[in-house]
């Protein structure tokens, strides 16, 4: 037996300046997760790739973006697609940014421009009480740091789907959609260098967050267990 992998979606590259320092976005998520080559593929749909069968994965990390979900790009359309049949198949999913925007979108709620203005550097998450008996989300403290660098945001979520955590900026910071799947709009991928790469005006020599990096690895692992015949 051999566990299915996590897929790792990327939605386009980062700025040359971005890349010479920090690497690509996949690179980000492999680091602070620890995944294992054979734990691991990645997927680029703006490349044209294919977006893989839910059933051959044990889960789907959709990630950060320079682009905009209202551009609605044809590769950004089609895995909006994609993560609606995976939603039925009930893959756990988890959306990052860019990926939490187009997760919102693509079940029915809406993103643009958030009308508080760009939300960037180290900020406070405020989980809310519901998080209480969530088995990803249970563990956070009412208020942590982490990450954030975005212009648009989920002005409005899915029907049905529970809003979970805020900032000052950002009403909609974490929302739970299933059982299996959720996101967040700040960066737990994210370290002080892919920041200050990222933005170099940005309070990068803030300390490292810690619960950001913990859910992402614990949403990996919880995963791990799933498996197929060899």
């Amino acid at each position: 037996m051999s566990a299915l992998p996590v897929a790792i979606i990327q939605f386009e590259t980062p700025p040359a300046h971005v890349m010479s320092q920090a690497g690509e976005q996949h690179h980000w998520f492999i680091a602070a997760t620890s995944l294992k080559p054979d734990e691991y593929l990645v997927v680029r749909p703006d490349l044209g790739e294919a977006l893989p069968d839910p059933a051959s994965l044990s889960a789907a990390i959709l990630s950060g973006s320079w682009a905009m979900v209202t551009d609605h790009a044809e590769w950004s359309e089609r895995t909006a697609a994609w993560i609606r049949g995976a939603m039925d198949s009930q893959l756990p999913l988890l959306g990052v940014c860019y990926g939490h925007q187009l997760m919102a979108y693509a079940l029915g709620g809406k993103v643009g421009d958030n009308p508080r203005g760009w939300e960037g550097g180290s900020q406070q998450i405020v989980r809310h009480a519901d998080c209480a008996g969530d088995a990803l989300l249970g563990a956070l403290p009412e208020k942590f740091s982490a990450w954030l660098s975005h212009r648009q945001s989920v002005l409005e979520p899915p029907v049905g789907a529970q809003v979970l955590g805020a900032s000052a900026m950002e009403p909609c910071q974490i929302i739970r959609y299933s059982p299996q799947a959720l996101s967040v709009q700040f960066h737990p991928e994210f370290t002080s260098a892919i920041m200050a790469a990222c933005q170099p005006t940005s309070q990068a020599h803030e300390p490292e967050p810690v619960w950001p990096l913990r859910l992402l690895q614990a949403f990996c692992q919880q995963q791990r267990p799933a498996q197929r015949l060899a």
